[in-house]
């Protein structure tokens, strides 16, 4: 069964897409199914994924030009699937609220459910019908949090909403964690907050932390995930575990 997990919080900067393209490149490793999906329009995992189509079809196709999803879809060097985006998803936003489709993407992706072990998807930056999109359809969601006090109060913010779909019974997805990102232990702001984060959500805080890495960094720019540009860096053996960790969460809890 298809496990899909929306990768959001609605501040930026807090390595989303680093987290959501990794993550990906790491689950595939394990030989598992995967798909991501870039629901920013920015594009950045898209970029991440080095695919070679000048002009992919995106969820705008999908949704204005009825693109069957599966003609989205694109191989990546990384062993996982992509479903690309770019800054047509503006108007898909627009579009999802005007023409009343929301669960749309929920409805799309019912019909990929066998083909995939894992879907991951890169949310944007803020709190937008894309996002709400990306909640309604995962069944479980991730908060990278960079370990600063602004960023904890997006997480707050952002938990009270998936409560508040779930609810409403419009979802039933739940948080699956909290992913500590860019960490710096000699920085003692990183370390109060870290140990604020475990007091407080001590059943939600991945136990892996994901250290600032110069080679996840510059992965991107050559069209691959850091975990298979150098698997031995800190980073990539950060994501590999944290994969690991979900695993375990999701498969076996």
């Amino acid at each position: 069964m298809n496990k899909v997990i929306a990768i959001a919080n609605q501040k930026g900067g807090v390595g989303k897409t680093t987290t959501a393209v990794n993550l990906a490149s790491s689950l595939a490793a394990t030989k598992r199914k995967v798909l991501l999906i870039d629901l920013d329009p920015q594009g950045n995992a898209t970029t991440a994924t080095g695919i070679k189509e000048e002009k992919p079809n995106t969820l705008y196709d999908l949704f204005f030009n009825n693109t069957p999803i599966n003609e989205c879809i694109y191989n990546t060097s990384d062993n996982y699937k992509v479903l690309p985006g770019d800054q047509n998803l503006i108007a898909l936003d627009v579009g999802i609220r005007e023409n009343n489709k929301q669960n749309f993407l929920s409805t799309e992706l019912k019909k990929i459910d066998d083909e995939f072990d894992y879907t991951i998807i890169d949310t944007p930056p803020t709190l937008n019908q894309l996002t709400i999109e990306a909640l309604f359809a995962a069944s479980g969601t991730l908060i990278p949090l960079q370990c600063e006090y602004y960023s904890l109060e997006g997480v707050a913010g952002l938990m009270q909403t998936i409560q508040t779909l779930s609810d409403k019974n419009l979802t039933s997805n739940r948080v699956l964690g909290i992913i500590r990102t860019m960490v710096d232990m000699r920085n003692n702001l990183a370390k109060e907050v870290s140990d604020e984060l475990e007091k407080h959500f001590s059943n939600l805080v991945f136990n892996t932390l994901i250290p600032r890495n110069i080679k996840l960094a510059e992965a991107p720019s050559h069209g691959v995930s850091g975990v298979k540009y150098m698997p031995t860096s800190y980073g990539a053996k950060a994501y590999l575990a944290l994969a690991g960790e979900l695993i375990r969460k999701v498969e076996y809890a």
